[in-house]
């Protein structure tokens, strides 16, 4: 490998939403060692499956608006 044009790879400790602290290593510039995570598997709804931005109504309303189809009724 050539010299001087890699990242610095060093040990730093990532901190879950839940608080629980994982060490590993990494070449992210971090404020003393240490990355506070907002979004992991335990909260992003992906995983968690929980629609919480969108509901599926707003969205077949907006559909129906943008698109001019009208109710059946």
């Amino acid at each position: 490998m050539k010299k001087g044009i890699h990242p610095e790879y060093k040990e730093i400790t990532v901190v879950l939403s839940d608080g629980t602290e994982i060490q590993t290593r990494s070449t992210m510039e971090t404020q003393s060692g240490v990355y506070k995570s907002e979004v992991d598997s335990k909260n992003h709804p992906f995983y968690t499956k929980s629609n919480t931005f969108t509901s599926k109504a707003g969205r077949i309303d907006r559909f129906k608006r943008r698109y001019g189809k009208k109710d059946d009724n």
